[in-house]
Order: structure tokens, then C-alpha cells, then sequence
């Protein structure tokens, strides 16, 4: 319904953003005036600001991935676009309103010339940069200190992933440089904290290969995963879902199959002791918890029957209940879901969501790492934040 309602406001916006681009396209140049080129331009610019509408309108097919490809980069760009405009818009009209010397120039043929094409450069340079930091994966690393025997083990060195979001945007090239990158740290575990999926399985290309390169993931004490608010299958439209007001969406059985053959070991409100001596619990989504999940267990269910003399790990999608989870003795939650604010100028307002948008922050006696994500949601871009991988050690000190 949201959708709906906005449909109308990005279209006015759409429409506005072109007789800007075509008054400055006609500074430019003469030729940019004839009826002709400006039918052709409006073309293949309506094609690219439709192309979100169509693709989620038709079938699954190679053309309708085209399209999704297309749309996705063209979210990105849009966003610069628009902030880009407005803020010349915004400098056009304070300017005008003031003694600003040589205004006459500023505000004459070649002076909207030379600052839309100031505007375009700036906005190409956004674009790129998102798309080449999208498509490049680091590695980020943090050392951590639990005060508590580890057992058997004097430390963990453990690689956290999450938000990998296979679909249109990514798939078995990302993953291969991922895997690449883990299995070159030589990790004990790996965990990944949910949004493996786009919401879409089908958006998957050729979903067997995506499995077989995961389940090349090397590690000691195995690979375990939970599930995110995206990993269901729900038609999804710049972002916004189309599926009903159902509590109980849940993980196509195609997701399932595609866990176990990609050898993530899914944690669906279950633990596992890592080596007999370190508590891994995964817990499901806040906000999807999945199939055969009514209501999530509270941080105190979590760890009444477990011996909290030894480490206590949680893995989960989103990073919620510091406080509760500390309380229950848990040493550290290990999350994903934030995307850091993915692009800018989302990265500089993440923080105002999250009591831990992203990265380290010590709880009372807890660690809470959150890490950026290796994928990307909507926009294929990434500017002002990084596709990452998180590699942690773990040190025990009683």
C-alpha cells in the first residue's frame, strides 16, 4: 500500500529530474533542443526509471533479470541524482537572493552549462565509486578478550559473515571472491548472521553452482548460519513487500534445501558447544523468527540452563537487546542486518537507529560486533561503507 502511494511522487520526481537534465542537456549543445533527440533521450530515460516497475511485474525470465540488473543500479544512481540536484537547486536559490558577484555568468547559458556538468561529474563519481566498493570485498579484523575459561581452548579464531542477499545483485563471482578471502584466514568457525537470501529464490541464478562454491568454505569447527528478515519468499518492490499483514511468513523449502547444500548448518533458536567448550546459540529473526516460531526466546531462556562460568556466543540477525542479553551472561552477540547505512548519506544517520549500527562495542561485560555485510539490498552500490568480512579472535582469560 505504501508503494502505491508513493508510485505518484516518484513519478513527479522522475518527470522534474528530466526537464532539469534536458534544460541542461540544451545548454550544452544545440542538437539537444531537436524534438527528435529529446523523444529519444525521454526514451531511454523512462525505460530506466521504469525498469523497477516492470521487471517486478513480469515472469521470471533472462530479459526480467535484465531488467532487475538495471533497476538496481539505476536505484543507486537515482539517489545521487536527487541529492545532487537539490543541492544546486537549493545553492541556485540562495544565490539569487544575494550579491553574489558575476551572478549574471553564474546564471547564464554557459554558467548552467558548466555547473550541470559539475553535477553529472559528481554524480558519476558516486556511482562509481558505490559500484567498485559493492563488488570488492575486505577483510576487518578484531581482537576480543572474554573473561572466562574457554575449556579445552585458549582462544576462537572466528570469520563472521552476514547480509549476503543472493539474488539479482549478487551471486557465484561475489561468493567465489568471498570464500577466497575466508578460507585464506583459516578460520576455526564461520558464522553467517542471516540474509542469505534476497526474499526472492528464484532470483538466484543457477543456485546449484552459489551452493557448491559455499560449501567450499573451510573451517575446523564447522559453518553455521541463521536466518534474517529477508530470507522468506515475499515479492519485494524498492523495498517494500507485497505478501500480506502474515506474522508467519517463512523460508521457501528451496532455501532450506540450499543451506544444507551449501553446508551451513542452520541455528534456528538451537546451540551447539564448539570443541566442549564455547556455547554457540542462533537465534531466529526479530522480526521474521520462521517457520515453527511463534515467539522468539527471551535472553534469560537463552542461558537458564547453560553453564555461564564457560564463553557464550549468540548469533542473530539483528542487533538487539544489548542490554537484556548481557544481564543473561551472554559474552558475545555476533550480528549483521545494518549494512553500516550501505550508502551515503545513510551511513551518517545508521547510528540514530542503533544503540550498535556497526562495528565494535563492549555492552557491560559483552561484545557486540555488527559487521557491515558482504551483500548489498536494492541500490548495487556501496558508498561511505564497504562489502566486508569480519575476522575475529577470541581470546579466553579466566
Amino acid at each position: 500500500m505504501i508503494a502505491i502511494c508513493l508510485a505518484p511522487c516518484y513519478l513527479l520526481l522522475c518527470w522534474y529530474l528530466w526537464r532539469r537534465a534536458i534544460r541542461w542537456m540544451g545548454s550544452c549543445h544545440h542538437v539537444f533542443e531537436h524534438k527528435g533527440v529529446q523523444i529519444g533521450m525521454f526514451i531511454l530515460y523512462a525505460f530506466l526509471a521504469l525498469s523497477i516497475v516492470i521487471a517486478f511485474l513480469l515472469p521470471h525470465s533472462d530479459f526480467q533479470r535484465f531488467l532487475k540488473m538495471v533497476s538496481n543500479y539505476w536505484l543507486g544512481i537515482l539517489l545521487y541524482i536527487i541529492l545532487t540536484v537539490v543541492v544546486a537547486d537549493l545553492l541556485r536559490f540562495i544565490l539569487k537572493r544575494t550579491r553574489f558577484p558575476h551572478k549574471e555568468k553564474l546564471f547564464s547559458r554557459g554558467g548552467h552549462a558548466v555547473v550541470g556538468t559539475i553535477c553529472l561529474c559528481v554524480i558519476c563519481a558516486f556511482s562509481v565509486l558505490g559500484i567498485y566498493t559493492a563488488r570488492h570485498t575486505v577483510v576487518t579484523q578484531q581482537d576480543i578478550t572474554i573473561e572466562k575459561s574457554g575449556g579445552t581452548l585458549d582462544s576462537l579464531h572466528v570469520v563472521l559473515v552476514a547480509d549476503l542477499h543472493l539474488g539479482y545483485s549478487i551471486g557465484n563471482d561475489h561468493m567465489k571472491q568471498m570464500v577466497k578471502k575466508i578460507n585464506a584466514l583459516d578460520p576455526d568457525v564461520v558464522l553467517v548472521a542471516g540474509d542469505i537470501f534476497d526474499n526472492e529464490y528464484e532470483a538466484i541464478k543457477e543456485p546449484d553452482k552459489v551452493a557448491k562454491t559455499l560449501s567450499g568454505i573451510k573451517s575446523k569447527d564447522g559453518v553455521y548460519a541463521t536466518y534474517g528478515n529477508h530470507d522468506i519468499q515475499e515479492p519485494i518492490l524498492a523495498g517494500f513487500t507485497f505478501g500480506g499483514k502474515d506474522e508467519k511468513k517463512q523460508s521457501d523449502p528451496r532455501m532450506d534445501a540450499f543451506m544444507q547444500k551449501a553446508g551451513l548448518t542452520l541455528l534456528q533458536e538451537k546451540g551447539v558447544w564448539i570443541d566442549d567448550s564455547v556455547y554457540l546459540y542462533g537465534r531466529p529473526d526479530y522480526e521474521r523468527p520462521g517457520r515453527g516460531i511463534t515467539k522468539r526466546k527471551t535472553p534469560k531462556e537463552i542461558t537458564k540452563n547453560i553453564d555461564k562460568s564457560k564463553p557464550i556466543i549468540v548469533l542473530e540477525h539483528e542487533p538487539r537487546q544489548l542490554q537484556e542479553l548481557a544481564d543473561a551472561g551472554v559474552d558475545a552477540q555476533l550480528c549483521g542486518h545494518t549494512h553500516d547505512g550501505q550508502m551515503f548519506p545513510g551511513n551518517l544517520t545508521i547510528n540514530l537507529l542503533w544503540e550498535n549500527a556497526y562495528g565494535y562495542k563492549k555492552k557491560d561485560g559483552m561484545h557486540s560486533i555488527v559487521t557491515s555485510g558482504v551483500g548489498v539490498f536494492g541500490p548495487n552500490m556501496r558508498v561511505g561503507t564497504k562489502s566486508e568480512i569480519y575476522d575475529i579472535h577470541m581470546t579466553f582469560r579466566p
